[in-house]
């Protein structure tokens, strides 16, 4: 049986992997339609807006999405249609980390994979390649399979392939264009690997066939576990340098340089900072956990759960540092939290470290002004209420504004808390937010970003992760 040709590809899921995923494939396969799908309205409206106000924000991304939509981009709510017509269909919807139940904390939330493998059963009424782009626990394939058999008509066969997205949120677009690979997981049956040949054609438009990987399925799955386990393993390896540092007076970016440099170790994911967040670093870890302790191999558990750790240790420890270093108490003072998403150049906000950040200095009972420049107000607020289910939301406003520039959210604060590394922090003019807030003026650097020798000449006090010789 020779590999199916892709023409028409359904993406189900909306969000911050289906959407700039598959609207890159249709840009570099013009011959291939690709119609992406999601039950949420509002979200479908977003990316069909005339004005082009994505529903995510991704440099690059409008871009993309204004060059193909409407030639063969398409977005609907008509999951049934997309499913029927396509002859391969990604899953890509959301895998949180489960909150009950068995494995809660720990364990991946697979209802909505279940949900649409179930929707792909009772709808397609031929054959399909279906995908698994959803971060997901190893094997989850083989429930998948089990479902689409157990459900399937009309002699409808299907195969399930592995493709994990490895893209970082603020250069997605970037790493889409030039990946450092693409992974495909298939059986190794005649039938699965004809099926890896299909994607790997389409991918073939714009990837380099040296960077196409195929291996077996279950190896693809954890190959996507691994990867970020060993990238947020690096973070808080640098992370728990970084408090050496402060007790000692070295610098943990001249440690960090000279780490780097040695070709073994190499530089990447060498930065302090307040902690790593995202959708990705902490679940993963966290299924990874799981994992190892249903596999009955508790020292492997234990030594991924450190990792997770050691980066709820960071921020404890960076907030405790904020409340001594402002004279053992915060009652009552401002406090401006410049960066509220999880990094730079993205508006996602999960598990962002300015979350936990704000949390304690509320129990601290400070004032709390915030700014960044790509969180939709709505998600701060949905955010702080979330983390503080127990404190009313109006009782929240009390404690914490949102301010439209960072100049404001400094404006009569004592001190600066940097949570995000976004480049307009660095240009801020400094002189002008010294001259309107209360003496002494402090800064506290969680991401390493400013001249703390320029800030110094000015009159602040500067407090930056990793460096003893503060102010």
């Amino acid at each position: 049986m020779a590999p199916v040709k892709v023409e028409k590809i359904c993406c189900i899921g909306a969000g911050y992997v289906g959407g700039p995923t598959c609207a890159v494939v249709a840009l570099k396969c013009p011959d291939i339609t690709v119609t992406i799908v999601d039950l949420n309205q509002a979200r479908i409206d977003a990316w069909n807006s005339p004005n082009f106000q994505l529903p995510i924000y991704e440099p690059g991304l409008e871009d993309v999405v204004r060059q193909a939509r409407g030639r063969n981009l398409f977005f609907s709510t008509d999951v049934d249609k997309a499913i029927e017509e396509a002859d391969l269909i990604f899953v890509s919807v959301n895998t949180p980390t489960k909150k009950s139940g068995v494995g809660a904390g720990f364990a991946a939330d697979l209802n909505y994979v279940e949900l649409a493998t179930r929707r792909i059963a009772a709808v397609a009424t031929s054959s399909k390649i279906v995908v698994e782009k959803s971060t997901v626990p190893c094997r989850t394939a083989e429930s998948m399979r089990t479902i689409l058999e157990a459900n399937s008509s009309n002699g409808c066969h299907f195969q399930i392939l592995s493709n994990p997205e490895f893209l970082a949120e603020g250069t997605a677009i970037s790493d889409l264009f030039a990946p450092d690979r693409v992974l495909i997981g298939s059986l190794q049956t005649p039938e699965g690997i004809d099926a890896c040949k299909a994607l790997s054609d389409v991918y073939a438009h714009w990837v380099p066939k040296e960077r196409i990987l195929t291996v077996g399925l279950w190896s693809s799955e954890l190959s996507k576990l691994a990867a970020n386990a060993m990238l947020a393993q690096r973070i808080s390896s640098i992370n728990a340098l970084s408090a050496i540092c402060e007790a000692t007076g070295a610098n943990i970016d001249e440690v960090a340089h000279a780490v780097g440099r040695d070709s073994r170790v190499g530089p990447k994911f060498l930065k302090a900072s307040v902690g790593f967040g995202g959708s990705c670093f902490q679940k993963d870890i966290l299924n990874l956990v799981y994992l190892s302790e249903s596999l009955h191999l508790p020292e492997v558990a234990a030594y991924w759960r450190q990792v997770v750790e050691l980066n709820e240790y960071q921020k404890r420890r960076f907030s405790k540092r904020v409340v001594d270093t402002l004279f053992s108490t915060i009652t009552g003072k401002r406090i401006a939290v410049l960066g509220f998403a999880f990094k730079a150049d993205t508006g996602d906000t999960r598990e962002s470290a300015a979350i936990t950040l704000i949390k304690n200095f509320q129990e601290e009972r400070a004032l709390i002004s915030i700014y960044d420049p790509q969180v939709e107000e709505a998600q701060i607020w949905s955010d702080l209420a979330e983390v503080s289910p127990n404190i009313p939301l109006e009782q929240t406003k009390k404690q914490v504004t949102i301010s439209k520039s960072a100049i404001d959210a400094c404006r009569n604060a004592e001190a600066i808390v940097i949570a995000t590394e976004w480049k307009e922090f660095k240009e801020i003019d400094w002189n002008v937010v010294y001259a309107h807030m209360k003496k002494p003026a402090f800064v506290f650097d969680g991401r390493l970003l400013v001249d703390v020798a320029k800030l110094r000449e000015i009159g602040f006090k500067v407090v930056s992760i990793g460096r003893g010789d503060n102010f």
